[in-house]
């Protein structure tokens, strides 16, 4: 039994160390190599940060002609007066949106949360509908976003889900306990009126935005090599505020001047319906 139970936990182990960040840390020497590899390697198989913004504006566009749609005079006076409805939305359709159909509409496929194909590895990402083609963003990592100055002790005790960008800067994708509060709390410092300026939606298990669970997506095994890989993304300045809505992304200061980090994960090759997305956690690429 005791052996059994010791083999379990070496497992799950060996999935989360990748994710802890002290280990991260102290291993990164021993990994220089390694990391200078896998970005040769990724060099030309990554997305301009311009299109990773196209395929977000696609998207985001169809959810909010949705919303507008599905909450009445309010939401839509409120569209009218930012202009958030444009002629491109309006070739979307004229009918409201869930978040799957948005995706499926506007990207060409659809993701979904389900036990993860690899042993001991928990929930893993799958795409469940259509086909992933190369170099496209198929998920994006949430949370609150740490400079690497910035306090983050207490939220990354027993937490699986921080991550660490090449910077330095970590993002902290936990949906539960303090994480959870702290984004929550984020959120609502930086609403601009009536109007919130990041999604809070990925906290819960039907997030609005159906690329909020990068978080989730498991790394690779020698038996099966990743399909995606992680690209940090700083959302330009001109991108639409309006849309900022459905960012599952905040700064943990408030500092309006820095760009907001968010972290994406562009598809390596073609990706059909019942594959699992499966990343390498030292696959970073600026």
């Amino acid at each position: 039994m005791f052996r059994t139970a010791f083999k379990i936990f070496h497992n799950k182990w060996k999935s989360y160390r990748h994710r802890f960040v002290p280990w991260v840390v102290l291993n990164l020497s021993k990994n220089e190599k390694t990391l200078r590899q896998v970005s040769e390697r990724s060099k030309d198989k990554l997305v301009p940060d311009e299109e990773v913004s196209k395929s977000l504006l696609r998207l985001f566009r169809v959810l909010l002609r949705s919303h507008v749609e599905n909450h009445g005079e309010l939401r839509a006076v409120q569209a009218r007066f930012l202009g958030q409805v444009t002629s491109e939305e309006d070739q979307c359709g004229g009918n409201a949106v869930c978040g799957d159909d948005a995706m499926l509409q506007s990207l060409g496929f659809c993701l979904d949360r389900k036990p993860s194909s690899l042993p001991f590895a928990g929930t893993g990402v799958f795409v469940t509908k259509g086909c992933v083609p190369k170099g496209a963003t198929v998920a994006m990592y949430p949370g609150t976003v740490y400079q690497a100055y910035e306090p983050i002790l207490l939220q990354s005790i027993r937490n699986p889900f921080v991550f660490r960008c090449i910077d330095g800067v970590l993002v902290d994708g936990n949906d539960k306990g303090i994480s959870k509060m702290v984004f929550k709390s984020c959120s609502g410092r930086d609403r601009i009126g009536p109007f919130m300026t990041s999604d809070t939606s990925w906290l819960t298990s039907r997030p609005q935005n159906p690329l909020a669970v990068g978080q989730y997506v498991n790394n690779c095994s020698y038996e099966t090599p990743a399909n995606v890989c992680y690209q940090e993304y700083d959302v330009p300045y001109n991108f639409p505020i309006q849309l900022h809505q459905y960012l599952p992304n905040v700064n943990y200061s408030n500092d309006i001047q820095r760009r907001l980090r968010c972290v994406v994960l562009v598809s390596l090759r073609d990706i059909t319906a019942g594959e699992e997305l499966l990343s390498n956690y030292y696959t970073i690429v600026h």
